[in-house]
């Protein structure tokens, strides 16, 4: 637990050094990361906004292309969302009957269900912004099945607007003096940015599941 929490904090200085020590491979290591983080519904705690921030400011340093690495970073979130989709699409009968239970976190899949009854398609696309949700919003749309084509525009939509986000503002803001010498306050400040929907969701259904029993004990 203290290595995941030294990782997560010093996550800058730790892609500092797997640049140095790889170079060029650190594209191909960066594009598992994502891949894995929006495509395997059992590895939600990998970092996923902290990385991207993280990596737009290491290739500021001129150690990593820009361009490229949003390129590879963007094909990695789509291609981890698509593949995520059609795992739900195709154990969708054994989720809903409850046979994987064991594997998958309820609480998780509860509060995606949640979104996509709120925000609808538009889940696909919110979701690229919190944290756990972002990794589950695909599997439960295939599991749903959700049109193909529709999801696939939004997967696209959504996985360009959070990798040029999260990694061209690690990028321009990385370097500035007080943003460098405070990076892991700025990442938990990222991450507390992020989850801050899913707060608001689960005090507003605490506050309204009482009013709705009164109601319904009034009735």
């Amino acid at each position: 637990m203290s290595q995941f929490l030294d990782l997560f904090l010093h996550i800058d200085d730790h892609l500092r050094q797997l640049t140095a020590d790889y170079g060029g491979w650190t594209y191909g290591i960066l594009f598992l990361v994502v891949f894995c983080e929006t495509g395997l519904v059992v590895t939600p705690f990998l970092p996923g906004d902290s990385l991207l921030f993280a990596a737009g400011a290491i290739a500021s340093l001129g150690s990593l292309n820009i361009w490229v690495l949003c390129g590879v970073l963007f094909v990695a979130a789509v291609l981890g969302d698509t593949v995520n989709y059609h795992v739900g699409l195709f154990l969708g009968p054994k989720v809903l009957s409850g046979k994987l239970s064991r594997w998958l976190n309820p609480q998780h899949l509860k509060r995606t269900e949640e979104f996509y009854a709120k925000y609808g398609a538009m889940t696909i696309i919110l979701a690229r912004f919190v944290p756990i949700v972002r990794t589950f919003a695909p599997f439960v749309a295939g599991v749903g099945r959700m049109n193909y084509a529709r999801f696939l525009l939004y997967n696209i939509v959504g996985g360009a607007l959070w990798v040029l986000s999260m990694t061209l503002a690690g990028y321009f803001l990385g370097e500035i003096p007080v943003v460098k010498e405070n990076f892991e306050i700025v990442v938990i400040g990222i991450v507390f940015v992020s989850v801050l929907p899913m707060v608001f969701e689960f005090i507003r259904h605490r506050y309204r599941a009482p009013k709705n029993a009164e109601a319904e004990a009034k009735v």
